[in-house]
């Protein structure tokens, strides 16, 4: 038997939901950095890749447990410009999952910062301030140093652009496709909604190309895992078999009938049965036998 002994700590806690703590598809990496996000004190400016070198999460694990939350709908991101035309990256952290719009409207609400700001803000549950990332001047030219002093190895991997085209023609009933794939299969019930706008937009790159929607789900049925084996992320698998967009298959002419030679054409085969072999006779109106066998 296990027993479990608690003692309740008299300050510097923070209550989590058992969801955070128990959540089946966050990692411990991607457990650890939420909570560690969320238990900073209110007006802390802590990046999630400082969270992550303070908690010794490389950079491998971190790059893995921010995907997870950001496709759970617990960390969001966007990019917004500031005063002297820098760019700077906004992180929203959240107890609670968010879909993409919820945290639009959530960012909305929230000012970005000044070019003088150079920290990133935290961003915790509705009641605090959102997270900013540091803002950086372009380049003016130079060599990079060879030895940086600093170290950089929890900073995240370069994000790959995203292939799918925004404006499609077929980007609404991508969409409608997207909310069906609940019917198509029970594992694919739990997609989360902040991933549902891009799965849209890799669906529409198959309807550009010709493919039916009935193409596309037929392709995730033959992708899913067979034998009742859950599914824990549908939300990457669905990314994940879209993501290459085959050529659409062209239906193929029906064979052209087999030709007689020249020689042969017009005759008709003896229905008589005095012969040893097949006995081709060129019939003058509907006779079926040959002059041999009249």
């Amino acid at each position: 038997m296990i027993y479990r002994h608690f003692n309740a700590p008299l300050r510097a806690f923070t209550q989590f939901s058992h969801e955070i703590i128990r959540h089946p598809r966050l990692n411990s990496d991607a457990v650890r950095l939420l909570t560690w996000q969320l238990s900073l004190p209110r007006g802390a400016r802590e990046s999630l890749s400082k969270s992550a070198e303070r908690a010794g999460i490389g950079a491998c694990a971190f790059t893995r447990a921010k995907r997870q939350l950001k496709e759970e709908g617990f960390v969001h991101e966007r990019r917004v410009q500031v005063a002297g035309g820098l760019w700077v990256t906004q992180q929203l952290v959240t107890s609670t999952p968010l879909s993409s719009e919820q945290a639009v409207k959530v960012l909305a609400g929230i000012p970005a910062p000044t070019s003088h700001d150079t920290t990133s803000p935290q961003v915790a549950p509705s009641p605090r301030k959102p997270a900013a990332g540091d803002p950086t001047a372009p380049s003016t030219g130079g060599h990079p140093e060879k030895d940086r002093p600093e170290n950089t190895s929890n900073l995240p991997a370069p994000k790959a652009p995203d292939p799918a085209v925004d404006v499609s023609p077929h980007l609404e009933d991508a969409r409608a496709l997207i909310g069906t794939l609940h019917l198509l299969s029970p594992a694919l019930r739990r997609i989360p909604p902040g991933m549902r706008d891009e799965l849209a937009r890799l669906a529409a790159r198959w309807l550009d190309a010709g493919h039916a929607p009935t193409d596309v789900h037929a392709h995730l049925l033959r992708g899913l895992p067979g034998d009742g084996t859950p599914v824990h992320r549908p939300g990457g698998l669905v990314r994940y078999l879209l993501r290459d967009v085959p050529p659409r298959a062209l239906p193929q002419p029906a064979p052209a009938a087999k030709r007689l030679s020249v020689r042969l054409e017009g005759t008709r085969e003896c229905a008589g049965g005095g012969h040893s072999q097949t006995m081709l006779f060129r019939p003058v109106g509907d006779e079926t036998l040959c002059g041999s066998c009249v």
